[in-house]
């Protein structure tokens, strides 16, 4: 039987579904519950109801497709939101299943996981996986054989540091230069172990990847940030096909993980998975052992 994972994450909710390992349906809503995390602290009532109705929708969704096994994973909207308890009682109620907040270090080690299983790659190699969500950013250190030795987040990510930096459309250089000030300062006390490489997951690499390419160095990275600091979104989606809906927070997304990348030392590479695929796994792992 498939099971599902439903992600309520800062940008978007979305649902998962899997066999086997493999994809067999998703789907996905929009509703950027960080940047009302940014602007008020709190989840307003319009955003709750908006995600209850999704979470049902996709719950049900789910149940028809066979599963019998659901997990929903909250991430930063219900760490950051002064009204996270709320937020976590209405999705369990919507999907009839309790939630679950995972914490940054849970975060990072699920996008860890599912970055290395949908990948091939040495067992023994160390590698990070970087996953940038609208909230948040997770830094997770590994290898295939034994999981991740060192998980690190910082507390900003593409839909917080635009909402907070990048307001201008375009933002032009000079926010851009200070955003990548704002990352730097978070991550001042963040170390990262050598590593033998680097993967990224998650909607911002991906849609840079239609703007510089799937692997995003130093060069690459600045590449992208100059092209989004000074072109209209409207030119972005039209030039280059990137979602109407992700180029908006696209500049603070490719900061972030220019900051991070220039920590870490070497290009980070494109790949598929994350914290749905990791969660998913596991939820296959129970379901065997049941």
């Amino acid at each position: 039987m498939p099971v599902a994972i439903i992600d309520v994450g800062s940008n978007t909710v979305r649902l998962h579904l899997q066999r086997e390992g493999e994809l067999v349906a998703k789907d996905k809503a929009m509703l950027r519950l960080g940047e009302s995390v940014e602007r008020f602290g709190t989840i307003p009532e319009t955003k709750l109801a908006e995600v209850s109705g999704r979470i049902s929708e996709f719950a049900t969704k789910a149940r028809r497709a066979g599963v019998k096994r659901m997990d929903v994973v909250v991430t930063s909207p219900g760490r950051q939101a002064e009204n996270g308890p709320e937020l976590m009682e209405r999705i369990s109620r919507a999907a009839g299943v309790q939630a679950r907040l995972l914490s940054s270090e849970e975060e990072g080690r699920l996008g860890f996981l599912g970055a290395v299983n949908a990948n091939r790659g040495s067992s023994r190699k160390v590698i990070a996986v970087v996953d940038v969500g609208g909230g948040s950013a997770q830094i997770a250190v590994g290898t295939r054989r034994d999981g991740p030795t060192w998980v690190r987040s910082i507390d900003i990510g593409s839909m917080r540091l635009t909402s907070r930096m990048l307001t201008e459309d375009p933002p032009g250089a000079t926010a851009a230069a200070a955003a990548r000030a704002e990352v730097d300062r978070l991550l001042q006390d963040v170390t990262p172990p050598a590593v033998e490489g680097v993967l990224v997951v998650g909607g911002s690499a991906r849609a840079l990847r239609a703007l510089v390419g799937s692997r995003l160095g130093e060069e690459e990275l600045r590449e992208a940030i100059e092209i989004l600091a000074r072109t209209p979104s409207a030119e972005i989606v039209e030039e280059y096909t990137v979602d109407e809906q992700r180029v908006r927070t696209l500049t603070g997304g490719a900061v972030i993980l220019a900051a991070i990348q220039a920590r870490l030392g070497l290009p980070l590479k494109v790949v598929r998975g994350g914290v749905r695929e990791g969660a998913a796994h596991e939820l296959e792992q129970r379901q065997l052992a049941a």
